[in-house]
């Protein structure tokens, strides 16, 4: 089977003859590589775009070693320059390349959102052109890294229509999303999370496997409150949920990994099972991602509810560069907690 094959039928596993699976442990960032390596090994199409990603290795390290594998014609350096790099992402998109272009940090696509939101979202719809581009943006904080290398800007780019989104929260769905990412006919926003870079490791399978767009995954089973989230918050929805459940609550928290399209039917059925809903996102509050699904849960599934919508998220400041504030500023654990009792409690 080939991957084109694979992805064609929508495979999700690939089991060897006998019946066994190769997993490995890899940190979430060498799940990420390696994603990459495994889609320019099986697929010509496939070119990498960035500032410094060649000898260098990436600001982060993630093509570390690839540029050596694969050379120059394949791991492109570029300029300091994010707008002329995506435009030229999409015009060999045009050619029959599947580029994958790294933002350094997500916060620095801004200065590419013109070639993102006005010409690559848009070319399907004026002339039915596919624009297979995958764009990485390593984002969100929690590194002491200040506002301009710590936003969560994903909600930019759902709230654009030609566009998908993914987030992936652990390593094995790092590495399927970004399979599923290349080869997707759409440009898609690949949000990637660097202070899980390091800190987390997990079980990832071999070959051609990958995580369908547009599928949530139920990460902790429950029936009193369910949490919606993505990302590093899927970890801290964990530990508290966790923790809820010493003091006799069953939590049930679900992964959304895709942000555009939705999971609408994984986001009701939560909803519905549970009839208390806390959603949860690192990004500031205002017009977030979880004002949708929250709007989804408002129309669809309101009988069923037994409490208020709930959301729980960064304030509409800049992330502060101060550690204490960062905190403050950035939910964790002891705040999804805190606001699950008050849900539990209504």
């Amino acid at each position: 089977m080939t991957w084109d094959q694979g992805l064609h039928k929508g495979v999700t596993t690939l089991a060897a003859e006998d019946g066994t699976q190769t997993v490995r442990e890899l940190t979430y960032l060498e799940a990420i590589r390696d994603g990459l390596r495994f889609a320019l090994q099986h697929d010509p199409s496939v070119v990498l775009l960035g500032e410094d990603i060649g000898a260098y290795g990436g600001a982060f390290k993630v093509t570390q070693g690839l540029l050596d594998e694969f050379g120059a014609d394949r791991v492109i350096d570029t300029p300091m320059a994010e707008l002329a790099m995506i435009y030229a992402a999409v015009g060999m998109s045009f050619q029959g390349f599947h580029p994958v272009v790294e933002m350094q940090f997500a916060d620095f696509i801004s200065t590419g959102f013109d070639a993102i939101v006005q010409f690559a979202a848009t070319n399907h719809y004026r002339w039915g052109q596919s624009v297979p581009i995958t764009i990485r943006a390593p984002g969100a904080g929690g590194l002491r890294a200040g506002p301009f290398h710590s936003q969560s800007n994903e909600a930019w780019f759902v709230h654009t229509p030609g566009l998908k989104v993914v987030a992936p929260a652990t390593p094995a769905d790092a590495r399927g999303l970004l399979l599923s990412a290349i080869r997707d006919p759409n440009p898609v926003i690949y949000y990637e999370t660097k202070y899980l870079y390091r800190s987390l490791k997990g079980a990832v399978p071999e070959g051609e496997v990958t995580i369908p767009l547009g599928e949530a995954a139920l990460r902790h089973p429950g029936e009193e409150l369910s949490i919606i989230t993505y990302g590093a918050m899927v970890h801290e929805a964990i530990a508290a949920a966790t923790h809820l459940e010493r003091e006799g609550h069953s939590i049930e928290v679900l992964d959304l990994r895709t942000l555009k399209p939705l999971d609408e039917a994984a986001i009701l059925a939560t909803a519905r099972r549970t009839g208390k809903v806390l959603i949860v996102h690192e990004a500031n509050r205002t017009c977030g991602v979880g004002a949708e699904v929250a709007a989804l849960i408002a129309n669809e599934a309101f009988a069923y509810l037994d409490g208020p919508i709930s959301r729980l998220a960064g304030p509409d400041t800049p992330v502060p560069y101060s550690p204490p504030l960062e905190d403050a500023h950035r939910p964790g654990a002891s705040a999804i907690i805190t606001a699950a009792r008050e849900l539990l409690a209504y």
